[in-house]
């Protein structure tokens, strides 16, 4: 029993890396609520997914920098390397990934508008297992990668809150 209880503390001993796990997973799973509730589906590929409301990107890396700062303070590397790697993050979740987003559904798109347009005029037989293995080699893209900024928002908002309301309970213990 005692060994159990060691193994448990030595888990929980890290406050930074548990915030962020804590807020890893509380963003993934309200991403899942929030996409059940907008589309009357359950996506259990929402759990694991880049992109959608809120940013668990935002959420983790906001939880990690918080808790460095209460634990480590401002002077802290810690504290220093959480805050670069969180600003790094949101920058490109809201930029790069975004844009990466808008490609893919604009590329799904054209593939689909071809696809329609190919099957209304009619095709060679030819021309339809060319298009047949274009699509087995380069199936539907991910339209759900980057963030649009109030998802972000809000994930940096949860992973603060999170990350104070763990040191608060550190704190109690």
């Amino acid at each position: 029993m005692n060994h159990l209880w060691e193994t448990i503390e030595f888990l929980f001993s890290n406050q930074i890396l548990n915030a962020g796990l804590l807020a890893w997973l509380t963003a993934q799973i309200i991403k899942l609520i929030y996409y059940y509730i907008r589309h009357k589906e359950i996506r259990l590929e929402r759990l694991k997914g880049a992109g959608g409301m809120p940013s668990a990107h935002s959420a983790t890396t906001c939880a990690m920098a918080i808790t460095a700062l209460l634990t480590c303070g401002f002077q802290s590397p810690e504290f220093a390397i959480a805050a670069i790697l969180t600003v790094i993050v949101i920058y490109d979740a809201t930029g790069v990934r975004w844009e990466a987003s808008l490609h893919a559904r604009a590329l799904n798109l054209m593939i689909d508008e071809l696809d329609a347009e190919a099957e209304k005029n009619g095709e060679s037989n030819e021309h339809r297992i060319i298009r047949r293995n274009l699509r087995e080699q380069i199936p539907e893209l991910n339209e759900s990668l980057g963030h649009r900024p109030i998802e972000a928002c809000f994930g940096s908002a949860l992973g603060i809150v999170l990350a104070l309301l763990l040191h608060w309970i550190y704190l109690s213990c």
